[in-house]
């Protein structure tokens, strides 16, 4: 019974919804210029949106900053977080010096034990 209620139907190829009383929201285009191939994307966004100043270049994945009439907009990266590396976090709490005493603490440590096993290996 549930073969022939789809007979006649091409599932998949066509949608049964119609566009018909539907209102599309308004839309405007945006220019976006690569900062380092100059290379000019458009962007459609819904025209109550807020426009980002800046988007990845699609060929080079570069900043591409916003156009408006004949210049750019300027990004203000003020407020963008600096990556942390490990050292730059070890560095909040140790200083060089101190880090260098550990260093040597470490390093007579790992000597001493070497040490120990080349006389272990040389009785054996």
């Amino acid at each position: 019974m549930a073969d022939r209620s789809l007979r006649g139907i091409r599932l998949g190829a066509s949608s049964l919804q119609s566009e018909e009383g539907v209102v599309f929201h308004e839309r405007a285009n945006h220019t976006y210029v690569c900062t380092q191939c100059s290379r000019e994307t458009v962007m459609t966004f819904a025209a109550d949106a807020e426009v980002p100043e800046a988007w990845e270049c699609r060929t080079c994945g570069a900043e591409a900053v916003r156009r408006v009439g004949d210049g750019v907009v300027e990004v203000d990266h003020s407020g963008d977080k600096v990556a942390r590396t490990h050292w730059d976090m070890l560095l909040e709490r140790r200083t060089v010096p101190e880090l260098e005493e550990l260093l040597e603490e470490r390093l007579a440590l790992l000597r001493s034990r070497r040490g120990a096993d080349d006389d272990a290996r040389l009785s054996a």
